[in-house]
């Protein structure tokens, strides 16, 4: 038996988040309306859970398919003013359910449609595409149920008249896919694991190098998961990292998956900062990394991109690859405004000795750093530097 049931003992529930998008699709492409399509497939999986354990069955997907379906009929008749559109989907055959590549990627688009603001495609994308409930997201977003509740119904309600036929842009899913990596890991949502699980399923359905570059640099960041942080909560940077605790499969699965997109020779931006975390990753200390060959390669992210965190990077690449004063110069050009130059500006003076004036910067940057983990670790880079010129 493939489905949710394991002798009863209760319903897997990455399997049911897996055949989300792809039921959801089905609805969809039949003429249900998306937010009526999404709430008829949340019934169907609120009824798995119940059902499954004492009557598993055979066909998972299509047993979904079934249920959300009858759910979405008759959610329309109760509503007299679709009385017409009852009367349409009465008359037509329910179409057998068609290639979910289709269903699953077209999902997708919908989800990321340019017209959502970022936050909104993020949340959309975890709860039509993902499967997670409205609980489930606000708590990873540390916000209220309810002003989340609000952010997904306005976003159901903009997709709601989007064709889904429409042709949609690889690129902005994929930057929706990447906000939600970034978001990493709070309340009972492990985010940077949902996003990983959701790029491969995506990876599944289109044959796209940048897609499998997403994919790989996700890889790659989330094998040094385990070593980024102290005993005591604390940030540990990538040069003072236990290599020993990156996960060296996900580094090798990484790795395979850029090579084979390189290969294709369309370059683009996922590829290119797989490519540094894969140069990091192959580095058995941090002395013997690699940072000529780094910095060319954050020279072509720049020329894709031409983003100012791209120019910052760079800058810190700069000063290991040719000296702190060589980073010091690139950092100059950059807006002064730009988050965390100045913790950057710090860093390079240290590396040049000057540990007055690193030690004025870590201080001054601890002040505006983004999060208390960022805030903490600054801090004791400006009292050890501190304690150093004491003594």
């Amino acid at each position: 038996m493939n489905g949710a049931g394991a002798n009863g003992a209760g319903v897997d529930g990455v399997l049911l988040r897996s055949l989300t998008p792809s039921v959801l699709g089905i609805l969809v492409r039949r003429g249900a309306d998306f937010a009526a399509a999404q709430d008829a497939v949340q019934d169907a999986l609120v009824e798995a859970v119940r059902v499954w354990p004492a009557d598993p069955p055979r066909d998972p997907k299509g047993w979904l398919v079934t249920v959300a379906w009858r759910r979405f009929l008759d959610a329309t008749r109760a509503e007299a003013a679709r009385r017409r559109r009852e009367d349409l989907v009465d008359e037509q055959p329910a179409p057998r359910p068609g290639p979910a590549v289709d269903d699953t990627l077209a999902l997708y688009f919908l989800c990321a449609h340019p017209s959502l603001t970022p936050s909104s495609a993020v949340a959309l994308t975890l709860r039509a595409v993902g499967g997670l409930t409205t609980r489930q997201i606000a708590g990873a977003y540390l916000v209220p149920e309810a002003t989340m509740a609000q952010r997904i119904s306005r976003a159901r309600r903009t997709v709601s008249g989007v064709r889904f036929d429409q042709p949609g842009d690889v690129a902005t899913v994929l930057r929706v896919l990447y906000l939600v990596f970034n978001e990493g890991y709070s309340g009972d949502v492990d985010l940077a694991a949902e996003a990983i699980r959701l790029t491969r399923q995506l990876a599944a359905v289109i044959d796209h190098p940048e897609v499998a570059g997403l994919l790989a640099l996700m890889l790659l960041h989330h094998a040094r998961r385990a070593a980024r942080t102290a005993p005591d909560g604390g940030l540990v940077p990538l040069a003072e990292q236990d290599r020993g605790r990156w996960d060296i499969r996900s580094i090798a699965e990484g790795v395979g998956i850029l090579r084979a997109a390189l290969a294709r020779d369309r370059l683009g931006e996922f590829q290119a900062q797989a490519a540094i975390a894969a140069l990091h990753a192959d580095a058995p200390t941090a002395e013997e990394t690699d940072w000529v060959q780094i910095v060319e390669w954050y020279d072509e992210l720049a020329g894709l991109t031409d983003s100012p965190v791209v120019r910052l990077n760079r800058a810190v690449a700069l000063g290991e690859a040719d000296g702190p004063r060589a980073g010091l110069a690139a950092l100059a050009a950059l807006d002064t405004s730009l988050p965390r130059r100045v913790a950057v500006a710090a860093y390079l003076h240290e590396r040049d000795g000057d540990l007055a004036t690193a030690a004025r910067l870590y201080a001054e940057a601890a002040g505006t750093a983004a999060n208390l983990a960022e805030r903490d670790h600054l801090t004791r880079q400006a009292a050890r530097l501190n304690a150093r010129r004491c003594h």
